[in-house]
């Protein structure tokens, strides 16, 4: 083994566990099989899921076994943890349309060739189970007194907690079980709003089988400014680039704080962590640098280098040195392809960005010299845009010196 435990710790993985001495010479000093749960109530992952994500990599490299559990059962109930109202319900179809798109992004982090990874759906037990003898057999073991004591719980109370959701913790802890007994996995991991479900796994464990399982939570990861983390135009910040493109995917970690720049490059990278302290050292626009780093090593992970490659050649072109002002704050238009096609003329752009309110405005724009495409300034009122031409199907439109809008065209 290879210090598993340790590699976590020192990136910054680790909020809270259950028994640190024991776990911690388990996971440095042994194999052991692990599992963290995904349940496919969205059509993607998000950036939510990346830390959890890292973990089991990390692990993996360490030389422990991950077990990832897509939640085709337990994502039919909801997990109350960390909401404040109740999940809508999904029909079965889509929660296994969702599943298999989880697989496919979740490869992206886990090597499954060779028996090296196992991938299992809470679905194939939970569905069948028979209520009367569940009832009897797990529900037993469980206090409510104690399950209404954790956070999940208690911040539900005052706004409604269903009893279909009330009985997620049971499910959870029951997956830990039977994991435990097929596979004999004895760690699970997930973030910290987690922790309650987790450590009652453990204790029914305990209770049926008398043996130790093991907890280990994440932090929840917030942004140095307070904003909420992952949060874009479009919503969250998605790991598909149907719904979030792979240049708009780069340039959120290029624009991140300065302060968060060492915490994401330890957190999201598999950069060595002497050569990320080094990075960190840089200050001032230096800084951007390590940033550019950052959103290059992960946007590979999550799209694939030959992606992540066009995307920082087309950031580079975008906002060299010859661009005025910030485009931190520009605003991105999604637009199809026959509606650039038939609107390509710079007037009708620049109306289109919304950065003009009229044609009229627009005409004035490009004729007085304020309008700029990619760093280019047209006074050309007749000028025209070939799609063919365009790298990687983005401009980045300039009104003046400080107003942006980045366009990108959609086939």
């Amino acid at each position: 083994m290879r210090g598993g435990f340790d590699i976590l710790a020192q990136r910054g993985f680790i909020q809270q566990c259950s028994d640190e001495k024991t776990l911690k010479e388990t996971l440095n000093e042994k194999k052991v099989a692990f599992y963290c749960g995904f349940d496919p109530t969205g059509n993607s992952l998000h950036v939510g899921h990346l830390v959890p994500l890292f973990a089991m990599s990390h692990l993996q490299k360490a030389g422990h076994k991950p077990i990832v559990l897509v939640g085709g059962g337990t994502a039919q109930i909801g997990d109350p943890s960390g909401k404040t109202e109740t999940r809508k319900m999904l029909s079965v179809e889509t929660i296994k349309e969702n599943a298999e798109k989880f697989k496919k992004q979740i490869s992206r982090f886990i090597d499954f060739k060779d028996d090296k990874a196992i991938l299992v759906d809470n679905a194939d037990w939970l569905n069948g189970l028979n209520y009367i003898k569940f009832l009897r057999d797990i529900g037993k073991h469980f206090s409510v007194n104690r399950m209404l004591s954790f956070e999940s719980y208690k911040m539900r109370m005052e706004t409604g907690l269903s009893f279909i959701e009330f009985n997620y913790q049971v499910l959870q802890s029951y997956d830990f079980y039977v994991l435990f007994k097929e596979y004999d996995c004895s760690l699970q991991i997930g973030g910290d709003d987690q922790w309650g479900n987790i450590v009652s796994g453990i204790e029914l464990i305990r209770r049926i089988t008398g043996k130790q399982a093991y907890a280990l939570t994440s932090p929840l990861i917030m942004r140095a400014d307070g904003k909420k983390m992952g949060k874009t135009e479009k919503g969250a910040l998605y790991l598909d680039p149907q719904i979030i493109s792979p240049y708009e995917f780069y340039q959120y970690w290029i624009n991140i704080p300065d302060a968060d720049t060492e915490k994401f490059l330890l957190l999201y990278t598999y950069l060595p962590v002497d050569e990320i302290k080094e990075l960190a050292k840089l200050k001032d626009e230096n800084i951007n640098i390590a940033k550019r780093r950052l959103a290059f090593e992960l946007t590979s992970i999550v799209h694939g280098e030959k992606a992540a490659t066009e995307v920082k050649e087309t950031s580079e072109l975008l906002f060299s040195k010859q661009t005025q002002g910030s485009t931190d704050d520009a605003v991105t238009k999604r637009i199809s392809r026959d509606k650039f096609e038939s609107n390509n003329n710079i007037v009708q752009l620049f109306k289109t960005s919304n950065l003009c309110s009229s044609t009229s405005e627009a005409r004035r724009l490009v004729s007085q010299g304020g309008a700029y495409v990619n760093n280019q300034n047209y006074t050309d009122l007749n000028v025209t845009f070939d799609y063919k031409d365009i790298e990687n199907k983005t401009l980045l439109l300039r009104a003046g010196k400080k107003r942006y809008c980045r366009i990108i065209i959609e086939d």
